[in-house]
């Protein structure tokens, strides 16, 4: 969904990139010959990487985990902070021990989260690709975050590779570069745990990076890979990778029956065994784990949670469900206020709403892929449309956008499947770009080269952005917080509370208390996937007589209650513990 009117935050890194912008091309425009010198030094260093392509393709993706490791100091690993990420650790704490779901806990109700599911069983509403990717992480790594540096590696070698097939070699590189920096490093897709928008964008570029190989060369390797691609789609993002597959797979069976450089039939089948098996393989589990989360081999999903807690739906055609019975107020709010779901659906259900939600929706979009820096090659897009080189890219766009039309809730990791055909497109403007020469002089050339350097100095500038006092504010949370330059380092302030109640003897408990007008995405109540053999286990508050059910349960555990609304943060033995522990 899109999150809250960025009206009341200050995106000062905008305004900064916006002015940055400006100057370059005022720059281009009135001194097209400054610095065209060095330009040309480091693009003719640049093209001699570039053209070793296995490399280039390694370079890009290992440059993404190491500089996001050398700026550990001013951008540390990431801390939990919206339900979203919770639910995401919870898939992969339940997954790390080897399970698909949990038991509903025997005292659920003082533990339910937005976005995460309590019955028929306690797990993530989501698809399982993020938290399976996580859990690797968490059971091989050391950490979850490590597996989703490697694979935001991945996408970014993954895109080079892709746009190798599509463009020119050093154009490919450079469309990996840029996503190193506008992606890689500072986007809500490495500073975050819930967007999955590495993984889902992985499996895009392996099947359009795939594609116009397979159709060329025949080749056993890259129908597997591709066959991968699928499958890393379907475990993230499903319905727009739909989007994505239609076409690639109308291609190639338009190849497989009339192309003129196709194997034998025979051949053709023993090639493709193995990577339809691993599409026909990813769909069975998806299935087995369908059935074991949310009761059926058809419920999917997400299927279970809306039906217990959403009344707005995904699509316009459908009708808002009947309200149900909220246990707390900070979930109703989520799911029916103003500023919550509801609201949303409310204002783009309407003819007058729809077309303007909808433009939002595309700008926010383009924002976070392309900021302002990357905007100015739009004016070549009419020659984009006579490409033949990529008209097959804006074959899927065109069914993309019908998708979404559709859909009443975009945030961009929706789209992340379509990165790899986003940068193919950019990449094809910027080249026309690049000759464009009004009156003889070469405006354009200098533009490209202004908005490449511009987009390492902005890199640069973000690292510099805390101190400068120039990130956006935690709460309320905004859509500034996850354009290009991402989050800054949130939820320090429960996280500080749980590794002190960790390092104390004895088992904890902590009951949470909302003030009524709490931000329901600022999550305190997330618990592990084995609530009851956790060292701190978090609850909500009830009313008098459920929390001391709660505390009977629980007896043996030091209570504590905390107020995330106090200013600062309070936390205090919980007044009813001695009591209930007297009683019992």
């Amino acid at each position: 969904m899109v999150l809250s009117s960025a009206s009341r935050t200050n995106p000062k890194l905008l305004i900064l990139e916006f002015g940055l912008t400006a100057i370059a091309t005022a720059t281009a425009f009135a001194w097209p010959q400054l610095c065209a010198s060095v330009f040309r030094q480091v693009e003719a260093a640049f093209g001699r990487l570039a053209r070793r392509k296995g490399l280039a393709s390694i370079s890009v993706g290992l440059s993404a985990i190491l500089v996001r490791l050398a700026i550990l100091p001013w951008f540390p690993v990431p801390l939990p902070f919206v339900p979203d990420d919770f639910s995401f650790l919870l898939a992969s704490d339940t997954f790390a021990h080897g399970r698909l779901a949990n038991p509903t806990p025997a005292m659920w109700i003082h533990f339910e989260s937005i976005h995460i599911t309590m019955k028929p069983t306690y797990m993530s509403m989501y698809f399982p690709g993020q938290g399976l990717l996580l859990a690797a992480g968490q059971a091989f790594l050391g950490h979850p975050w490590v597996a989703l540096l490697i694979a935001d590696g991945l996408f970014c070698a993954a895109l080079c590779w892709m746009l190798q097939a599509w463009l020119p070699a050093n154009w490919a590189m450079l469309g990996g570069w840029i996503a190193v920096i506008r992606l890689g490093l500072f986007s809500d897709w490495i500073n975050t745990y819930h967007t999955a928008g590495s993984l889902a964008a992985l499996g895009g570029a392996l099947i359009l990076g795939g594609l116009p190989r397979l159709i060329k060369t025949a080749r056993f390797r890259y129908g597997l890979l591709m066959g991968i691609g699928v499958v890393l789609v379907e475990y993230t993002r499903p319905y727009e990778g739909l989007f994505l597959c239609i076409p690639a797979a109308v291609v190639i069976v338009h190849w497989a029956m009339k192309g003129k450089n196709r194997p034998s039939a025979m051949v053709l089948m023993r090639r493709a065994a193995l990577p339809m098996a691993i599409v026909a393989a990813g769909g069975a589990w998806m299935g087995y784990y369908d059935l074991k989360a949310f009761g059926k081999v058809t419920t999917l999903p997400y299927t279970v949670d809306r039906a217990q807690y959403a009344i707005a739906p995904y699509y316009v055609w459908q009708s808002p469900r009947p309200e149900p019975h909220y246990r707390y107020e900070v979930i109703r709010s989520f799911y029916q206020k103003e500023k919550g779901e509801m609201g949303f659906y409310s204002q783009i259900h309407s003819i007058r709403g729809f077309i303007p939600y909808t433009l939002e929706k595309a700008a926010f979009t383009m924002l976070f892929y392309a900021g302002l820096l990357l905007l100015p090659p739009l004016i070549m897009v009419h020659y984009v449309f006579l490409d033949r080189r990529i008209r097959f890219l804006l074959i899927c766009v065109l069914f993309l956008v019908a998708g979404l039309l559709i859909e009443i809730y975009l945030l961009p990791h929706y789209v992340a499947p379509f990165v790899s055909v986003f940068y193919a497109i950019g990449l094809q403007m910027m080249r026309h770009l690049r000759l464009w020469k009004p009156e003889g002089r070469q405006m354009g050339l200098a533009m490209v080269r202004w908005t490449v350097a511009l987009c390492v100095i902005l890199g640069g500038l973000r690292l510099f952005a805390d101190p400068l006092h120039m990130t956006p504010p935690e709460w309320p949370p905004s859509n500034w917080n996850f354009v290009w330059f991402g989050p800054g380092h949130f939820g320090v302030e429960r996280a500080q509370i749980e590794s002190r109640l960790e390092q104390l003897p004895g088992p904890q408990l902590v009951i949470v208390r909302y003030e009524p007008d709490h931000n329901p995405l600022d999550e305190w109540v997330y618990n592990a996937a084995n609530i009851d053999d956790s060292k701190v286990i978090w609850a909500r508050e009830m009313d008098a007589a459920d929390n001391l059910e709660l505390l009977r349960y629980y007896r043996g555990r030091r209570v504590w209650l905390v107020e995330p609304d106090a200013t600062p943060v309070r936390i205090t033995p919980y007044p009813m513990a001695a009591a209930a522990t007297a009683a019992h």
